[in-house]
């Protein structure tokens, strides 16, 4: 029960979060969001009916629709972080704190892509629209992100025409903006690497990057397409701010080694976060 308090609060947080990025800087300036919530704003704009109950009315057919392919935990997690967001929108009504388009869609975008990663880091989500990407993916030769991107440029574009195209381009900004800032906040800033490395001098390197620097290393057996001839390959993750002090150390053991780095979208145990102990 304490697991899922937490959880709840943490959604919570991330909605109001959110409801204080679209309510103080977007909205009153005009700028929207994508997926449902613009859809929600723009209804709004268009019968003088409140966001609050199109936010909700809007999402649960997508929930609904989805619920065999994202699972009950989710299901439930998104509708209450839409709830949660619907009744701060009920409450948080202040003035604009800025009245310049430029600021509030730079200062808007940053604080509802916090909100919103916030709620994915928790398990949740905002978006209906995400649901149906999920399940169109299974049916178009697209991805679930491009799928999600076409929503959007199609939502945020169709703004144009119920506030004014100087909305939509602002919109299409913020929109750019919050989307950074939900990777910065679900992936950090830590970028991690995954280093592959192939020398013939490979209990020196892995000396070095256990020893030295404090990092665990799995050696992967390999051979060469030429030569046939075995060979030992080093796989470890570092964080981004290592891989030059890394490079120059390889370098140091043995010039000729193959180093190869790539991106690393998340990692979860091991010695990773910690340093190794002798």
């Amino acid at each position: 029960m304490i697991k899922y308090a937490i959880r709840a609060l943490g959604l919570a947080l991330g909605a109001l979060i959110y409801t204080i990025g679209l309510d103080i800087f977007l909205v009153p300036n005009n700028v929207i969001d994508g997926g449902v919530v613009g859809i929600a704003l723009m209804a709004a704009q268009l019968t003088g009916i409140s966001f609050s109950i199109f936010i909700v009315v809007l999402n649960i057919p997508f929930f609904v629709l989805g619920y065999k392919k994202i699972g009950l935990f989710f299901t439930v997690s998104s509708l209450f972080a839409v709830s949660s967001l619907s009744v701060w929108s009920s409450f948080i009504h202040r003035p604009a704190i800025t009245s310049d388009p430029f600021l509030s869609t730079i200062y808007g975008g940053i604080i509802i892509g916090l909100g919103v990663g916030l709620i994915i880091r928790w398990g949740g989500s905002l978006d209906g629209t995400e649901i149906l990407a999920i399940i169109a993916d299974k049916k178009m030769p697209f991805s679930v992100g491009e799928i999600i991107m076409f929503f959007n440029l199609f939502i945020l574009g169709s703004s144009a025409f119920v506030f004014s195209y100087d909305s939509a381009m602002y919109s299409l900004v913020a929109y750019f903006i919050a989307y950074k800032m939900i990777d910065i906040v679900t992936n950090g800033l830590d970028e991690m690497k995954g280093i592959l490395i192939v020398t013939s001098k490979h209990d020196d390197v892995s000396h070095l990057l256990t020893r030295r620097m404090g990092r665990a290393v799995t050696l992967l057996n390999g051979e060469g397409a030429y030569k046939r001839e075995k060979t030992k390959v080093l796989y470890c993750v570092v964080s981004r701010l290592e891989i030059t002090k890394l490079k120059e150390a390889i370098r140091g053991v043995d010039p000729h080694a193959f180093v190869s780095i790539f991106d690393i979208r998340e990692a979860h145990g091991g010695l990773f976060k910690g340093r190794v102990n002798h």
